[in-house]
């Protein structure tokens, strides 16, 4: 009998409660050892009929220690009780229950870091639920993760309870979130070919200091640490180690738990170069000789992993283009450890045949399916191709209306059928901006802006914006209609009315009302086409009465109606900051459809970037740009020609080169014009936190051409002008800041120069 007693003790102890109280049993003849009755005690909320649903005896039944403690162990198992005690007298079972109370409310205090919902959403108990000791342990150990995973291993918890009347608690979580857990330092063991600063700047983990303020990389996070494995992986696989391993990752916590010593430990291996590369077609109708060329990769170069993953996506782009949905390529690998070569052989086979089903879009509550699936290169019965999956993917992440987008390949109603989820996680696309800025050209300026991106969940753009800056202020009101007609192409109209201060370079100011209608479609992924419509109404004001002639000759008021088109051609990697690839931009606009002004503008834009490096740090870039007007049966006004300097030609101010009036100064503006750019980026040796990059650079270019200008009265030449210089940019979480330090090498004596540049400009 003692044995059981203890039995069930300690087994109450484990599940969270309190140690049963057992009564002891008193001797009685074997006739009256049988229950006669069973009575519940001490229950308020739970019935005695569910007490006894947990008994393994019943009325009748002869008593039986064992089943007793069987039966005490399955009412603390429930978790509905803190105590319970079981007796026997006179043929009555007694069993006294203490009820576990129910939570009232859950609340936490000292949490900053983490708020409320998000700590609660991790809890197992909830209000209105049974309060065990065990389940709020449990929630403990979650809450202290939760801090751990944001790099806080110092975060405390401490649970309390607050007695209520009812058998009723309060529970309060109070948390000590402690100070940011740091690295102290990271260590490498085992590396040779790089040394620790090398392989510093390959992880994402970061030594804390004190100016990393705005990066939590300095955080120890355990994600973040394996992440930092493959990381390392990448690295040198692509310098050629093709047998690297990281053997372990240990995180040591300093006793006062304020940082941590973090060391990986790894093996190099033998590094191997490429030997030879075939490829092997088991379909007749390609030919690998023709898809040689596609393969950049050399003979006798170190191996590097990405050249192989850059040659399959080659293959199957190539082969795909051809008509051939259903292929895999395979590369066979052959070390040869006494040579330090790896030979490669790409087999082209032919893939399982599969379908597309159809497309299933989950996740977004306010878009429309339509917005993501009108994305999408493949539709229902296509065959399946990677390639244009993946490019589907990317443009619906383009739209920017999601968090996230994961798109899965489900298996379909047979095995030549597929279907693709489309999941995505919606993000707020209103957005009210303030912004403030500094520029050379434009000086000192604030912006202001209401705008949705995606009006009504269809992909609609409305946008109403306010510009208020020392040399320009301006208003404008802009809608686009991305999928006009439920075609592919986007329609739009603009209203305006802006006012520009140009009292420095041609001593007038400006006022102009308008608008505009515009249209886009696209011919291929890379060459699109737009086409527009504008009608404004100018005015000159402030004309200084010392201001050249052919400005104070000029009619003060005058309309445009203009139609215009722009064809580009965009092979970069990037719209924003590109750093490969190239672009070729033709536009041309002509004015005379009503108005007072008759006219035909032509600009030509191009640009080519080449990386240096594999990692597009050190990136060379070429740009240039032309234009020409002409008036037709009228002459060109200043307003309507091309100016030229400063943004377009660094080393000389804004309309700082080009045709200008001899007496006045005053800039006039070309009917012609060019400039050209040659840069180099590249990175200034700093962590990569400082988000700072270099660049050295040499413009070029002229203007040339005016109408209506007598005998001596314009500098006109068309000379060749340059500069060279240098300049820093900052990706500050501010926004981008520029500054750039040239000086003009060709130049006319009548030009102004400008040596120093700054650009600043953010949105709050």
């Amino acid at each position: 009998m003692l044995r059981n007693v203890k039995a069930a003790a300690l087994a109450a102890v484990l599940l969270g409660g309190t140690a049963p109280t057992i009564i002891p049993m008193v001797a009685y003849a074997q006739g009256s050892s049988v229950i006669r009755e069973i009575r519940v005690d001490g229950n308020n909320r739970i019935e005695s009929e569910t007490v006894n649903a947990y008994l393994s005896v019943k009325e009748g039944d002869p008593y039986d220690p064992q089943k007793i403690n069987e039966s005490l162990k399955s009412l603390f198992s429930t978790g509905l009780f803190a105590d319970v005690s079981i007796g026997f007298d006179q043929g009555v079972l007694k069993i006294n229950v203490v009820e576990n109370p129910i939570i009232n409310r859950i609340a936490f205090e000292g949490n900053t870091r983490l708020k409320d919902d998000v700590l609660g959403t991790e809890l197992q108990l909830r209000p209105r639920v049974v309060y065990t000791r065990t389940k709020v342990q449990a929630d403990v150990q979650r809450i202290l993760e939760l801090y751990r995973r944001s790099g806080r291993f110092a975060a405390t918890v401490e649970p309390k309870v607050i007695q209520l009347e009812q058998n009723r608690v309060d529970l309060v979580f109070e948390i000590d979130e402690g100070e940011a857990t740091g690295v102290r330092k990271v260590n490498f063991v085992g590396n040779k070919a790089f040394d620790d600063g090398e392989l510093s700047e390959v992880i994402r983990t970061t030594e804390s200091a004190w100016w990393k303020i705005l990066t939590s990389d300095d955080n120890y996070d355990p994600d973040r640490v394996t992440f930092d494995r493959e990381l390392l992986r990448r690295y040198y696989l692509s310098a050629g180690y093709a047998d690297f391993q990281v053997l372990s990752s240990v995180a040591e916590l300093t006793p006062d738990r304020s940082d941590f010593f973090i060391t990986y430990t790894v093996s190099e291996g033998q590094r191997y170069k490429f030997g030879d590369i075939n490829i092997v077609s088991q379909i007749d109708k390609i030919d690998p000789a023709t898809l040689t060329p596609l393969i950049e990769i050399e003979k006798g170069d170190w191996y590097n992993a990405d050249l192989v993953d850059d040659a399959i996506d080659a293959l199957t782009n190539s082969i795909g283009d051809q008509g051939y949905a259903f292929i895999d390529i395979r590369p066979n690998i052959e070390r040869d450890r006494e040579t330090g070569v790896i030979n490669i052989t790409f087999t082209i086979a032919e893939g399982p045949k599969v379908y597309v089903e159809r497309i299933d879009v989950v996740g977004n509550v306010r878009t429309l399916d339509e917005v993501v699936r009108r994305e999408f290169r493949l539709v229902e019965g296509d065959a399946f191709s990677s390639s244009k999956l993946k490019r589907s993917r990317q443009r619906v992440e383009n739209l920017n209306f999601f968090k996230s987008v994961d798109v899965k390949t489900l298996p379909g109603s047979s095995p030549d059928q597929t279907v693709l989820e489309v999941d995505v996680e919606e993000k707020s696309t209103g957005e009210f901006s303030i912004g403030a800025g500094y520029g050379t050209d434009d000086g000192a300026f604030g912006q202001a802006g209401i705008r949705e991106r995606n009006l009504l969940g269809k992909g609609q753009d409305l946008r109403l914006g306010f510009t208020i800056g020392s040399s320009s202020q301006q208003v404008d009101l802009s809608f686009t209609e991305p999928y006009f007609l439920d075609r592919d192409v986007s329609a739009g109209f603009d209203i305006y009315r802006r006012e520009e201060d140009n009292q420095d370079e041609s001593s007038y100011d400006e006022k102009q009302t308008g608008i505009g209608l515009r249209s886009g479609f696209r011919y291929s992924e890379a060459l699109s086409q737009s086409v527009r419509y504008g009608y404004a109404v100018n005015e000159y004001s402030d004309i200084d009465s010392d201001a050249s002639r052919l400005l104070r000759e000029e009619d003060p008021e005058f309309s445009e109606s203009t139609i215009g088109q722009t064809l580009t051609y965009d092979q970069r990697d990037s719209t924003l900051t590109p750093k490969e690839g190239y672009f070729v931009q033709v536009s041309n606009d002509f004015a005379g459809l009503g108005g007072s002004e008759t006219y035909l503008r032509t600009r030509v834009n191009g640009g080519y970037y080449y990386p240096l490096d594999r990692e597009k740090t050190w990136v060379l870039s070429t740009k240039a740009s032309t234009g020409y007007i002409f008036g037709i049966g009228d002459d060109t006004r200043i307003s309507q020609r091309f100016f030229t300097g400063g943004a377009n030609l660094r080393g000389f101010e804004s309309a700082g080169v080009g045709p200008r009036d001899i007496a006045t100064k005053d800039a006039v503006g070309g009917k012609f014009f060019y400039t050209g750019t040659v840069q180099m980026d590249f990175p200034l040796g700093l962590p990569s936190e400082f988000a700072l990059t270099g660049r050295v650079f040499s413009d070029f270019g002229a203007s040339e051409g005016v109408d209506g200008a007598r005998p001596g009265e314009i500098y006109d030449e068309g000379s060749l002008r340059a500069s060279v210089g240098f300049g820093v940019g900052w990706e500050s979480p501010f926004g981008p800041i520029g500054v750039d330090l040239s000086q003009a090498v060709l130049k006319e004596d009548f030009d102004k120069e400008e040596v120093f540049r700054l650009s600043f400009g953010t949105r709050f």
